[in-house]
């Protein structure tokens, strides 16, 4: 769990969470949860999770992305754990409205919101001079969302990510399922900047990234990744 330095009396930090129902949101979420520098997480969601309703500090935003995002609470910190495949989106132009529009907007709402950290979840290899369409959408998102002027800004940058999404009520991925099957007996041949990675570990290393507050822009390879989330 997040352990960032807290003493008595220090003022609480609210957090903000877009794409928190996703493999990396979702385990974001229980982190910034057991944080005692995070006072209160707000969540943007399509549609209210019941198990979520009963949990202490933390509040659902329903939201349509592709309509003007509302007006968002004062926050601190803001997590961008918004993305989806070209495969699940059905097209380059709806993969772009999710992985390029909507994280903008919601870095554009978040900054608004006072927010003056921010944490992105981007790909490996993420690049806007990429000749692959999604390592380009990725790097065109790192650099306009960067462009913001937040205080601080890390950007986690994963390789294929590990973990549960059918518990999620989310549709499988391909090339996640063969890399959770090689990854137990061939995993540990393959250097750790390229290792699968599991979500939880992402998401623990991001927040504890950010928690730090260390003025700048931060990239953090997935191997970087592997061993902070540790």
């Amino acid at each position: 769990m997040v352990q960032p330095g807290f003493a008595i009396g220090k003022r609480r930090r609210t957090a903000i969470v877009a794409g928190a129902t996703g493999l990396v949101g979702h385990a974001l979420v229980d982190e910034l949860l057991a944080d005692a520098g995070i006072g209160a997480v707000h969540v943007l969601v399509r549609a209210e999770r019941p198990d979520w309703r009963k949990r202490n500090g933390l509040t659902q935003h329903v939201v349509d992305y592709r309509a003007n995002l509302p007006v968002l609470p004062t926050v601190d910190d803001a997590y961008c754990c918004l993305g989806t495949t070209i495969k699940v989106a059905g097209s380059e132009a709806a993969f772009r409205a999710i992985d390029f529009d909507a994280a903008l907007a919601f870095a554009r709402a978040a900054k608004a919101a006072g927010a003056t950290r921010f944490g992105l979840v981007s790909a490996m290899g993420a690049d806007p001079a990429s000749r692959i369409f999604y390592s380009r959408v990725k790097g065109e998102a790192e650099r306009a969302i960067a462009a913001l002027g937040f205080e601080s800004m890390v950007i986690a940058r994963p390789s294929l990510l590990l973990g549960d999404r059918t518990a999620l009520d989310q549709p499988t991925r391909r090339g996640e399922r063969i890399a959770a099957m090689l990854s137990a007996p061939l995993g540990w041949l393959l250097p750790r900047s390229v290792q699968p990675i599991e979500a939880v570990t992402v998401a623990r290393a991001l927040a504890r990234s950010l928690a730090r507050g260390e003025p700048g822009l931060f990239a953090l390879s997935s191997g970087t990744l592997q061993l902070l989330g540790r």
